[in-house]
């Protein structure tokens, strides 16, 4: 069936970093290495402001954001002190979707191959699925 659960998946914040941490580790080696210059953090929910930015009604709209510049737009011209590139993963929507701790590692593992593919430029329609 698909509705969804009345009362969220039960994961600590220490436990939800451990399956963050898997979900990154069993990513194929490709991925894993375009992660070296970007940080993957957790954040319990996404920020009202940000919601706004991008236009969305609910914080469950929203698994993950990257923030940061993409490769291939930095210029010799920009101006230094870039922040680094980083992955926010938003444990609150993940867990009120999945249902079991394998389902958020995966929704982890496809969130953060989506942000990488901001991190390299590609837009929603040619990231892979």
């Amino acid at each position: 069936m698909g509705h969804r659960r009345s009362h969220p998946l039960s994961v600590s914040g220490e436990e939800f970093e451990r399956l963050v941490r898997q979900a990154v580790d069993g990513l194929p080696d490709r991925y894993r290495l375009l992660l070296k210059n970007v940080a993957v953090v957790v954040e319990a929910e996404p920020a009202r402001d940000v919601l706004e930015d991008l236009e969305l009604e609910s914080e469950d709209d929203l698994l993950g954001l990257y923030s940061g510049t993409a490769v291939g737009s930095e210029s010799f011209f920009d101006p230094g002190g870039h922040l680094p590139a980083k992955i926010s993963i938003y444990r609150g929507p993940i867990l009120r979707l999945c249902r079991t701790t394998e389902e958020v590692i995966q929704e982890v593992r496809d969130t953060v191959v989506h942000e990488i593919g901001h991190h390299f430029g590609l837009d929603d329609d040619e990231m892979p699925c």
